[in-house]
């Protein structure tokens, strides 16, 4: 079986979730349990990166599908950071980058969220 885990790392209000190894339908529950974790707390402002993610399947890609909407509703979002050109061509032939900001660097992304919570206050 193809191996998959995730990580977390709290970067104050921002949290990265750092993906490792193959993520399809048996072990996107895996993925599915880190988000929720993080919603369940309160953690609405999410990095994904995917610097050593190295395929992904369309229950992969649903599984982004499933929190966005509940993360969105918090005011918060989810930015998807550091894709292989592989990963960033599967998102982006199902209409992804329209949905979500897909950054080259997991500190752009992190960045954007501060930008965004400066020009709130």
């Amino acid at each position: 079986m193809a191996e998959f885990s995730t990580s977390v790392e709290d970067k104050g209000e921002v949290s990265t979730i750092y993906l490792k190894g193959f993520l399809d339908a048996h072990t996107a529950p895996t993925l599915e349990n880190t988000f929720s974790g993080l919603v369940d707390n309160g953690k609405y402002s999410i990095v994904v990166n995917f610097k050593d993610l190295s395929y992904i399947s369309s229950a992969g890609l649903g599984v982004f599908m499933a929190f966005i909407e509940k993360v969105r509703e918090n005011e918060g979002d989810i930015k998807l950071s550091v894709m292989s050109d592989k990963v960033f061509n599967i998102f982006d032939l199902l209409g992804f980058p329209l949905l979500y900001e897909i950054f080259k660097t997991e500190e752009e992304a992190v960045n954007k969220f501060r930008e965004n919570k400066n020009l709130g206050s």
